[in-house]
């Protein structure tokens, strides 16, 4: 098979890195033929803090999925998170004044364009526009406006930015490890293709993907995200709670959390003890269950508490009719999704990117490479779209290459 026909997802995330190989099988399936993942060392919160670290990451990461597949790569479709990422709704509109009054290509790209028309901080650069819907004249809803007859033609989107530098440091470190970005995409928008169905999607239903040093949250309603936001806490925020209550390092507290972790102390029917090292050859310590559980559960309903308000900000509750899909390796925390369903009040699942591609083994369904799975998804639904050239509505009309070369052109 030839090199470009595999596609590489590459989730760039503060406690991992992990790259997955895909392809079309027989049937047209999307199918992992690879999977590598390097612990990451040189991220902090989704951003960039050690270029050196970060590039080694990469590298094992690729070569071990490249490895895997049997198979030599050479571009990849990475995710971006953090922040520093900034999503918003806007409207444009624009007039279709020739005599046919057919709405054209050109016209949903000149509309798409007068919807940036909006102040963005010189610092942040535009990732995604994504189209929600089209108004043609009166007429709201509208998916796919080309062909119509208008006089007037109205988008509304939903934009999200990042940080120039920030994707410059990941592009760079891509670059440096030897491979090329052909696109970016924002992580929770990879993770939602490989855990949301379009039923829920059609319905509404919240993403919240949970990762080591952030959270990121997006609404999607009728089909189309309605809101996108990221939270400032994660898996590490946990550790740490733990790390100094048991005055333990926060290698061993990262231990502790997985192996007697618990969010709800009520799931926890017999009380247990177990022991735990200290630091530096200090004598460690002995707690219960229900001890670990104290210090572990006011975080995570802190999480659930931002969560909660934001969505009550929003005033997009009363659309989400499908509920909420955690995913992200800390959503794999005990308790967790009861935690979420107490606070939230809405029906809680978790998130297994099990239904969308073929070939993930033993393990490789869980929420931890949900991001990667995704970017898979899209690479190969990118990759197919360029062939055939449809009109798409979503990253519609990006020109993610052209950006990445004028920020990369300062460098090189």
């Amino acid at each position: 098979m030839k090199k470009q026909e595999f596609v590489v997802g590459l989730d760039i995330g503060t406690t991992k890195i992990c790259a997955m190989v895909g392809r079309r099988d027989g049937d047209g399936e999307a199918e992992i033929v690879g999977t590598g993942v390097a612990p990451s060392k040189g991220l902090r919160k989704g951003v960039v803090i050690n270029l050196e670290s970060t590039i080694d990451s990469v590298e094992r990461a690729i070569e071990k999925a490249e490895e895997e597949a049997g198979v030599e790569v050479s571009r990849v479709f990475t995710g971006i998170a953090g922040g520093h990422i900034r999503g918003f709704n806007s409207r444009g509109v624009v007039g279709i004044s020739r005599s046919s009054r057919e709405v054209s290509r050109k016209d949903v790209e000149r509309v798409i364009n007068a919807t940036k028309a909006v102040a963005i901080p010189l610092d942040q650069e535009v990732i995604h526009v994504i189209p929600q819907e089209f108004t043609v004249d009166d007429q709201d809803g509208v998916k796919n406006p080309i062909g119509m007859s208008a006089n007037r033609l109205e988008a509304e989107v939903h934009i999200v930015t990042g940080a120039v530098t920030s994707a410059q440091n990941i592009i760079k470190s891509v670059n440096w490890a030897g491979f090329e970005v052909e696109d970016i995409v924002l992580g929770p928008l990879a993770s939602a293709e490989a855990v949301l169905s379009p039923e829920e999607k059609r319905s509404g239903v919240v993403l919240i993907d949970i990762g080591g040093g952030t959270t990121d949250m997006v609404i999607f309603s009728q089909s189309s995200i309605r809101h996108s936001e990221v939270l400032s806490l994660g898996g590490d925020h946990v550790t740490n709670d733990i790390s100094v209550g048991l005055r333990t390092s926060p290698q061993q507290a990262e231990e502790v959390k997985k192996a007697y972790g618990c969010a709800t102390a009520s799931l926890i029917k017999r009380e247990e003890f177990f022991r735990y090292p200290g630091v530096g050859g200090r004598r460690g310590g002995k707690v219960s269950l229900s001890q670990l559980c104290e210090v572990i559960e006011p975080r995570i309903e802190e999480l659930f508490s931002l969560v909660s308000s934001d969505i009550d900000r929003t005033g997009l509750a009363h659309s989400i009719s499908a509920g909420v899909v955690l995913t992200g390796g800390a959503s794999l925390l005990r308790g967790l999704p009861e935690m979420a369903e107490r606070i939230l009040r809405l029906p809680v699942r978790l998130g297994r990117p099990n239904g969308r591609v073929r070939g993930l083994g033993k393990g490789k369904d869980s929420p931890i490479y949900a991001t990667a799975v995704g970017l898979v998804h899209y690479g190969l639904t990118y990759r197919q779209g360029k062939k055939m050239a449809p009109f798409k509505g979503r990253n519609l009309f990006s020109q993610v290459a052209l950006r990445m070369k004028e920020w990369l052109g300062e460098f090189f």
